[in-house]
């Protein structure tokens, strides 16, 4: 299968990766379920990539449109959960 990110050409490719790697926990939040905290730790360097709040709302729409998964839901859940719990969408 192949994916297709929504990313910015104007990133590095450590950005890139760490942009990647957030979506794709959302991915593991939805399908199998993660822990909050790695959640929130992905949360908090994609936001230090993608500070905006119109450019976070854009990416996580084409997210969504593209796989179906929400990366605001699966935040707000994590960030309501406790430290440690388990959290799946």
């Amino acid at each position: 299968m192949s994916y297709s990110y929504p990313l910015d050409e104007t990133w590095t490719k450590e950005e890139i990766i760490d942009v990647v790697n957030f979506f794709s926990l959302v991915e593991r939040t939805y399908e199998d379920g993660i822990l909050r905290d790695e959640l929130l730790l992905a949360y908090e360097r994609f936001k230090q990539i993608v500070p905006s709040k119109s450019e976070e709302k854009q990416l996580g729409a084409q997210f969504e449109k593209d796989f179906g998964y929400s990366s605001y839901r699966a935040v707000q859940k994590a960030k309501a959960a406790s430290p440690g719990e388990k959290i799946k969408m």
